[in-house]
């Protein structure tokens, strides 16, 4: 199925001959409109004219989330307050936050990209989809209401949190497509469980987003509620989700390339890297009125797959967030990412999908716990069998990661559920 099929399944030629007109117009629009990128791209030596072919584009300047930041709050807008009709903001949790304005056409593209991906994953006119994101200056919330409308879905937003309501809502309302963090989801499934309710819930599609999501985790989600679950990706800073999402055969997220132009680099040299190379996604918004941005360097690890998928969609696929560059773990001089340490618990037998990873420091070395939750919290009276459980993730972990970390198994229920992102890392090298 397709929302918008003829720009879809476009060639690649005149796709790119549409990227090219746009962002010949975009590097022209920012020159004129937002003074910073007027100083910005003069210090580097480029103006509209120096862009003659796609490739040009490595002439540009990265656009980083310090300078957002710098220019907090309206520095980095293109047009006048009276043409601003929605402003959204990150949460600002590591300083100030970064915010992000919305023309009229801003948020009707918007919608048409997020109704594009939730088409891609399944949704129909007839689904009732409940969005368990937190409405706010957030932007999952309201970018997953207003796309799903667009396409004729009910839309039932509870927003997050009182999960008990929510499953008796899942259950009472007929709800068919859930709208959360991957982890929620899986927190929702297992008070369903607890409730004895399961049966009773009709879901059949689960769009989620906000935080990365292993094929591990996912399965895990899907055997809980028995739904259909997709990944999309999206930051606030580029428009909130709609950037890209899976479609019905789950094989990269599709990028809507006609308003987002991505680029994979390498985090320290910021060379471009080619197709198929795992680095940093950069983005350039084609489109965007409000606060447009020009390679934007977004910290996330992927990497690009321009062949022509199997649903007929010719706009490039992601892979999903391997993890963030600043979220990468250093730990005895091997890079660790969450998400490999995930797709080695989850799924592992009397073990459940909670964990935690702690990181401290012992003299000169980092070290890494890893706290899991026992589904049963009578192997703990079994010393035998527990100590044989730890020596197999032990074991696992070593195999994927290349290092030997604690393995700590608690009892059931004892971690931290999450309503909104998962903060999985607890750092605490900086504590004497």
């Amino acid at each position: 199925m397709f929302f918008q099929k003829e720009i879809e399944t476009t060639s690649r030629q005149e796709l790119e001959q549409l990227q090219f007109t746009r962002l010949k117009h975009i590097v022209s629009y920012c020159f004129n409109n937002v003074e910073y990128y007027n100083k910005k791209l003069s210090n580097s030596g480029v103006n509209p004219d120096k862009i003659k072919t796609l490739s040009d584009i490595e002439y540009i300047p990265f656009t980083t989330k310090e300078d957002i930041r710098d220019t907090y709050p309206y520095g980095l807008f293109a047009q006048p307050m009276k043409n601003i009709v929605r402003i959204h903001a990150s949460s600002g949790t590591t300083g100030k936050p970064t915010v992000v304005g919305y023309t009229k056409n801003d948020i009707d593209m918007w919608s048409d990209v997020v109704a594009r991906l939730c088409v891609a994953a399944g949704a129909t006119e007839d689904d009732i989809f409940q969005i368990s994101f937190g409405y706010g200056l957030f932007t999952g919330a309201l970018g997953l209401h207003y796309g799903l409308e667009k396409i004729g879905a009910t839309v039932i937003p509870t927003s997050s949190g009182n999960t008990e309501k929510q499953v008796m809502i899942l259950k009472d309302f007929g709800t068919t497509g859930l709208v959360s963090t991957p982890s929620y989801a899986l927190y929702m499934s297992e008070v369903a469980r607890e409730q004895g309710v399961l049966d009773d819930i009709k879901l059949r599609l689960g769009v989620f987003g906000s935080e990365g999501c292993t094929v591990e985790m996912r399965d895990q989600i899907e055997k809980g509620f028995s739904l259909f679950a997709t990944d999309n990706y999206g930051m606030s800073e580029l428009i909130g989700p709609g950037v890209s999402g899976e479609c019905e055969y789950r094989c990269g997220m599709h990028i809507a390339e006609d308003h987002f132009f991505p680029e994979i680099i390498d985090s320290k040299t910021g060379k471009t890297l080619d197709a198929g190379k795992d680095g940093e996604l950069v983005i350039t918004t084609l489109t965007k009125e409000g606060i447009p941005l020009l390679r934007y360097r977004t910290k996330d690890i992927s990497k690009l797959n321009y062949d022509v998928c199997q649903c007929g969609r010719t706009h490039v696929r992601m892979d999903k967030i391997k993890g963030r560059s600043d979220d990468m773990l250093k730990i005895r001089g091997v890079n660790v990412f969450p998400s490999q340490i995930e797709s080695v618990l989850v799924g592992t037998q009397n073990i459940g999908a909670h964990y935690q990873l702690i990181v401290r420091r012992e003299g000169f070395m980092d070290t890494l716990e890893v706290k899991v939750e026992l589904i049963n919290g009578d192997l703990l009276e079994r010393y035998g069998e527990l100590e044989a459980l730890q020596n197999q993730i032990k074991h696992n972990l070593h195999t994927v990661l290349g290092i030997d970390a604690k393995v700590s198994l608690v009892e059931p229920k004892s971690l931290q559920r999450f309503q909104g992102k998962a903060q999985r890392i607890v750092d605490l090298r900086n504590q004497k």
